[in-house]
């Protein structure tokens, strides 16, 4: 025993070290579980939360693991499983090692070593992340200071329309490029000066909405529990691979809540762009230009780009499985060493684990191994049949792909292909409608149950689309009915279009409903209303204002949250305005307390242009509520 380890106990050592190994496989297969899992979801807060409950059973499966193996009771003594591991003799007599088994010298004098590589590697990873800790902390109290006025009554207009009852705090950082938050009970959000000069105060805003997005999540509190994993399971990669897979899919709902507060999806993947090239962000921080940028700028954009790499997490989860299941049977047969059957007191190491199965009274039978060729010659008919039977049927199957079109398979694909019961006549059907799909696109064609009639009906809807567009619209349900309905209510959209009309909601009532109140619109447009939650009644209360508002003035409107409440509230105050005037005092800030203190300086025949120079100018500051 070396000397980090001179200190445990030999069975918590022993069990330790196995727990260890075993959590090769044990984390193999739950990273495949997990790939495969995500694969099917489709959407990113439930990637999430599968992804973090996947890491924490990786964190569980090597404290099980040790609790069961460590001994019960009492009987074993530290002094005879030393003497058990290194006596190289095929008898044991008169020793009762637990479990009944002996593991081999090699292995035994090897688990030590093992254990305390270990605990070199966690004290390392533990030295780093509390550096990391102190010199975030060091540079925090620094180098910050605090923001402008009206940077500030921007984030706590942010935080007040998400929601946060968490005091949060704001600085202003000359050492990031990129807002960040740190701190967990006492969250603090970073604002760089080259973010607040180089992105429009719309961009700003949505950065700031992302960040106070991780607050809401308590991501601060599972970023430390990811770093934990870490460092206690370095070792294996499925680890680093989760918790890259998990701030990836966190990124992705703080953006999908940023977008939903602020409403404007382009200005926020301008912004994400242009944080690409300031990126440097402290890996102990929440930042918001952290993860792949083409991803979240396709998602942003409502463009759906993850079909590929669905595919590559399904098949990487089923070769992670096979690996596993492969890597833990041996490994189970290492650990096992030899088995050990004790007979009157004499534990023979050359005794098979059959053997030991088998009670005494039970007959020995022939093994199936050892029946010799001749033997097996002696049954020539039974050969032939099986012969007859089994070849054939899988050379057709293979020939008859191939004829389809499926040439060069592995053995993977043709497993897969097996599996989704891919046949010669479904690949014919699919070429027919003018698809020329390889094995892995006809295994997710087959696995999303795509069939040639609805591709058939598709193409008669004037829809041309390659095998990926194909399988996005049949995951988000786009069926030929829900295409007639859209172009009965005279949209015509292509299929990206489509597909986030299904993701949005967008239904042939709503647009026949706009339609009948005035709105003149396009497909992109629809979407944009959609997601900024333009309804029918909404437009309805506006239309009682005597207002004609555009489509795209709708949406500008719903963005900057104008309420019917807040332009009963000007017109009250007998002030006569379009709604160009309408959007423009919201951005500014113009209420009915600031209209009001306008009349009492005296100020006469104002105009809503006239509250804007004020107010723009710095004139009459109040602090009533927007």
């Amino acid at each position: 025993m070396t000397g980090l380890t001179s200190w445990f106990p030999m069975t918590a050592m022993q069990s330790l070290a196995w727990a260890l190994l075993h959590f090769v496989w044990q984390g193999t297969v739950v990273a495949g579980v997990a790939a495969i899992v995500m694969a099917f979801c489709q959407r990113a807060s439930v990637r999430y939360l599968a992804a973090v409950a996947a890491l924490a059973l990786m964190l569980a499966a090597p404290i099980l693991t040790f609790l069961l193996l460590m001994p019960s009771d009492g009987t074993v003594s530290t002094r005879s499983l030393q003497v058990a591991a290194r006596t190289p003799h095929t008898e044991v007599v008169g020793t009762n090692i637990a479990a009944g088994f002996t593991p081999s010298p090699s292995t035994s004098n090897a688990l030590p070593w093992l254990v305390e590589a270990w605990l070199v590697g966690v004290a390392c990873f533990s030295l780093r992340s509390a550096s990391g800790f102190f010199m975030l902390e060091r540079q925090r109290r620094r180098e910050t200071m605090a923001p402008s006025a009206r940077i500030l009554e921007l984030c706590h207009l942010l935080h007040s329309r998400l929601g946060l009852d968490r005091a949060v705090r704001f600085c202003v950082s000359g050492w990031l490029q990129t807002p960040v938050v740190i701190g967990w009970f006492r969250p603090v959000v970073l604002l760089p000066a080259t973010a607040l000069t180089g992105l429009s105060e719309e961009q700003l805003q949505s950065v700031i909405a992302h960040e106070l997005a991780h607050i809401q999540r308590l991501d601060p509190f599972i970023n430390l529990f990811q770093i934990a994993v870490e460092t206690l399971l370095f070792y294996h990669p499925a680890v680093w691979w989760l918790n890259k897979r998990i701030r990836q899919e966190r990124e992705h709902c703080c953006d999908d809540l940023a977008i939903s507060l602020c409403g404007n999806p382009v200005e926020y993947a301008r912004a994400l762009t242009l944080m690409e090239e300031w990126r440097t962000a402290p890996v102990l921080a929440m930042s918001a230009n952290r993860g792949p940028l083409s991803t979240r700028i396709f998602r942003v954009l409502g463009r759906n780009s993850s079909m590929p790499g669905r595919r590559i997490g399904l098949a990487g989860g089923v070769v992670c499985l096979i690996t596993a299941m492969i890597s833990g049977n041996a490994l189970l047969g290492i650990a096992s060493g030899k088995p050990v059957l004790r007979v009157a007191g004499v534990f023979s190491a050359q005794t098979s684990i059959v053997e030991l199965a088998r009670t005494p009274a039970e007959p020995q039978q022939p093994n199936s191994s050892s029946i010799s060729t001749p033997a097996t010659k002696s049954s020539p008919a039974r050969t032939a049949t099986q012969a007859e039977s089994e070849t054939p049927a899988s050379t057709s199957y293979i020939d008859g792909l191939k004829a389809a079109g499926l040439s060069s398979l592995t053995a993977d694909q043709l497993i897969a292909l097996k599996i989704q019961d891919v046949t010669p006549e479904y690949v014919r059907g699919m070429h027919e409608q003018g698809l020329q799909p390889d094995a892995n696109a006809v295994v997710a064609l087959r696995i999303h149950r795509v069939d040639p009639e609805y591709i058939r009906d598709l193409r008669s809807l004037g829809l041309n689309s390659n095998v990926d567009q194909i399988i996005a619209m049949k995951i988000q349900g786009v069926d030929p009915d829900y295409v007639r309905g859209l172009k009965d209510a005279g949209i015509q959209p292509d299929v990206d279009q489509l597909t986030a009309f299904k993701i949005h909601d967008v239904t042939s009532a709503y647009v026949r409903e706009l339609r009948n109140l005035g709105l003149q619109f396009d497909a992109d447009k629809l979407i944009a209303m959609r997601i900024q939650d333009v309804t029918p009644e909404y437009v309805r209360e506006i239309d009682s204002f005597g207002f004609k508002p555009t489509a795209d003035q709708f949406i500008a409107m719903r963005i900057h949250d104008i309420k019917p409440d807040y332009i009963r509230s000007l017109q009250s105050a007998e002030l006569k305005f379009d709604v160009s005037d309408l959007i423009a005092a919201k951005i500014q800030g113009i209420n009915k307390q600031f209209v009001d203190n306008a009349v009492n300086h005296g100020f006469q025949n104002l105009t809503l242009q006239k509250l804007i120079q004020l107010k723009h100018m710095g004139i009459l500051e109040t602090r009533g509520e927007i």
